[in-house]
């Protein structure tokens, strides 16, 4: 009976170890989501900043 309750214990504890990594992973993709539509909602506004861009060639020496 012992090791019953030690192995019921230990089920339970993993169950609930699960459900918080699961509430971890779906808070970190809501807080992703959250980033890239703010950031969309930003990008049409600086597209049309007057921000010194760099060029696409490299630098040579």
């Amino acid at each position: 009976m012992y090791e019953y309750e030690l192995q019921r214990l230990r089920t339970d504890d993993l169950i609930r170890r699960a459900d918080h990594e699961r509430q971890v992973r779906e808070a970190a993709r809501a807080r992703r989501a959250a980033r890239h539509e703010a950031g969309q909602d930003s990008a049409e506004h600086e597209s049309h900043s007057r921000r010194f861009r760099r060029s696409r060639s490299a630098r040579t020496a």
